[in-house]
């Protein structure tokens, strides 16, 4: 028997073959033309956590098409993405992208309250464009920016809680009808 690459599994087609393929590339194949609006680390990540799931927890190196298929869409719409692989044309969420880093990197180190402003603007500015996410990157490295700590301390992780509480509010005192998730690391 050959043996299978770690990051593969046989995936069973209807009429009982198996095909060998991994599990990146297959969830890339089913999820179609909505990858492009997909960050690819987050489809990198959604699939190892689905191999993960058959291999370690199932103990499986084999599943049909519609187990992985389900799965995957489980995972991605856990992390705030509503695929449907069964219909590839559908187009992913629309996502509005906002670097932390930047914004403070615009203001300077040690003016909070600037800060805090710039990021209402931002908050309002997004949800004008009527996202499904809302999305702020770079929180760590804005922390420490604005904090002027060159590493992580007690008073970094109390600004992150500050940033992420405040960013929660600005969400929830903006946004009209209609969802939108917030998502900050």
């Amino acid at each position: 028997m050959i043996r299978l690459r770690q990051d593969c599994l046989v995936f069973k087609n209807t009429d009982g073959t198996g095909v060998p393929a991994s599990a990146h590339e297959f969830a890339v194949e089913i999820i179609g033309e909505a990858v492009g609006m997909l960050d690819e680390e987050v489809v990198k990540n959604a699939a190892h956590a689905v191999l993960h799931y058959f291999k370690e927890e199932l103990h499986r190196t084999s599943v049909t098409i519609g187990e992985f298929t389900g799965a995957l869409e489980d995972t991605l719409r856990k992390l705030g993405y509503n695929i449907d692989a069964a219909q590839p044309k559908k187009k992913g969420p629309q996502i509005i992208t906002s670097n932390l880093q930047e914004i403070v990197g615009q203001i300077g180190a040690g003016y909070e309250l600037l800060f805090f402003s710039r990021l209402r603007d931002e908050v309002r500015s997004g949800l004008g464009k009527s996202p499904e996410i809302l999305r702020f990157r770079g929180l760590r490295d804005c922390v420490k920016h604005l904090a002027g700590a060159k590493r992580w301390n007690p008073r970094c992780q109390a600004l992150s809680e500050q940033i992420v509480e405040y960013l929660r509010t600005c969400l929830h005192a903006e946004k009209e009808e209609g969802s939108c998730s917030l998502l900050v690391f």
